[in-house]
């Protein structure tokens, strides 16, 4: 009986202990976790698994049919903040699908570091030219923000962009160009042809003035005026000094050849929401050249890599400080998401929404008209949320609005017909984040994960889809 109350005692004091905020820190005046009836006599402990993974019967079906006949391809797109675009989270799930069910092929690709920031290691992207960038977080709703949530344009008409393969597993046959309102912005080249041009110039020789020498004495040498020397030079007298050099202009022409390079471009077919090529040999690098019959700005929000195998594609959509507010501000996000195909789609986001001190009533909301905007073009699509990791405010308050985030995500996913993955409790709840920090699973800010931390966060999510999947089989 003593253990029964010190337990109850323990729980009621961790409980108190993360109401003291400083509200001054966070602009709001208190921070509570809704109070919970505890059964010190029937603990129940976290169990890793997908919550209510009925509403993904349909993926689970498709990837019985993956493993079974190796006939498909099974498309997941997972959209979120920082931990997504920077691919640890996602390359983790995508890598430990892919070895058991097969490589379908990368998916969703963005030149990041044309946009100056961070992104995935998989490909690389190269230009002969700067571009302009513009993410989702920011107010102006007009820029070309679609499917990477990072608008990439520039006005150049000039430029050549390099998409190369670093991972040789990513090697594609089939190329999907995403561009606003589906316009053919950019031309795709596998080649090029070097074209010689021929143009003349006049000849110019080159004299040393010789001690004694006078403008007059150079200029009846070369047949050419003292006139037409000083212009050459720029010269405001006939003044001249030995050692130096003269340009000297004449009447004869030489010829000049110059390289130049054309791409071949590709022949592409239109759908609704992208340009598409495909090549029976797979490729590993293509370039993107402008559409001379396009005007600028020319603006990039993506392209698509796949091959032909039959697998999973696994494809990442990140914003660094995104929110699913920030998503919902630019339509042609969720108009161009039909370019994935998806089979699934993981929601991870929640983390910059506490910290902007959202309630969860609004929180919720936002996140309730993503999932619908998403459905609405997507209409066969299932959807998968993860719930927050845990994180600190100040790297020493634990941030219970991530665990009320998470409460509400879970107490409503039957009625909201979604599926969940609670990494809220995977790693540990709201006092875990000095543990997951000794760990070396956290960064100094005790917000950010740290790579192996992220990584873990991919394992977890796998072994929990994992687990359901071996459920669903058995009932077969």
């Amino acid at each position: 009986m003593l253990n029964k109350v010190s337990l109850f005692l323990l729980l009621l004091g961790q409980t108190l202990f993360a109401q003291v905020i400083d509200s001054t820190d966070f602009e709001i005046d208190e921070v509570v976790i809704d109070t919970m009836a505890v059964d010190s006599t029937n603990i129940s402990f976290y169990r890793n698994e997908i919550v209510n993974a009925g509403v993904i019967k349909n993926f689970y079906e498709k990837l019985l049919q993956l493993e079974q006949k190796k006939d498909c391809k099974l498309r997941i797109v997972h959209i979120g903040d920082s931990h997504i675009q920077a691919d640890l989270f996602s390359g983790k799930m995508r890598s430990l699908l892919q070895e058991k069910y097969g490589n379908g092929g990368l998916g969703f690709s963005f030149p990041h570091n044309l946009a100056k920031t961070n992104g995935s290691y998989a490909i690389k992207y190269s230009a002969n030219t700067s571009f302009e960038s513009y993410r989702n977080i920011y107010p102006d709703t007009t820029q070309p923000v679609g499917l990477s949530g990072i608008a990439l344009y520039t006005k150049s008409n000039d430029f050549v962009v390099q998409v190369s393969v670093r991972n040789k597993a990513y090697k594609f046959n089939s190329v999907k160009l995403v561009t606003p309102n589906n316009e053919r912005s950019f031309n795709l080249a596998t080649a090029s042809k070097d074209i010689t041009i021929e143009s003349s110039t006049p000849k110019t020789i080159t004299h040393k003035i010789r001690s004694g020498e006078a403008l007059s004495i150079i200029a009846d040498k070369y047949k050419v005026s003292v006139a037409a020397i000083k212009k050459a030079n720029g010269l405001r007298s006939n003044t001249i000094q030995a050692g130096k050099t003269l340009r000297i202009p004449t009447n004869e022409m030489q010829f000049k050849n110059t390289i130049k390079t054309e791409f071949i471009p590709l022949t592409l077919f239109e759908d609704i929401a992208s340009q598409n090529y495909y090549s029976q040999e797979p490729l590993e690098s293509i370039f993107l050249v402008p559409n001379e019959k396009a005007s600028s700005p020319f603006a990039l929000n993506g392209l698509v890599l796949e091959n032909n195998d039959p697998g999973i594609v696994y494809s990442a959509i990140g914003v660094n400080g995104a929110k699913a507010s920030d998503y919902n501000k630019f339509p042609m996000f969720y108009n161009q998401l039909k370019a994935l195909e998806s089979d699934l789609i993981v929601i991870s986001l929640g983390t910059n929404e506490s910290f902007d001190k959202k309630e969860t009533a609004i929180y919720f909301e936002e996140l309730q008209v993503m999932i619908q905007n998403i459905k609405a073009k997507n209409p066969g699509v299932e959807i998968l949320l993860t719930t927050s990791p845990p994180s600190y405010f100040k790297r020493k308050y634990p941030n219970t609005i991530v665990a009320d985030y998470a409460k509400k995500v879970l107490e409503t996913a039957v009625e909201n017909n979604i599926a969940v993955w609670d990494m809220f409790q995977a790693l540990g709840g709201l006092f875990s984040v000095d543990e997951n920090y000794k760990k070396g699973l956290m960064s100094k800010d005790k917000v950010h994960y740290s790579k192996a931390g992220y990584e873990l966060q991919g394992k977890l999510f796998f072994e929990a889809l994992m687990m359901n999947y071996e459920q669903f089989k058995a009932v077969k």
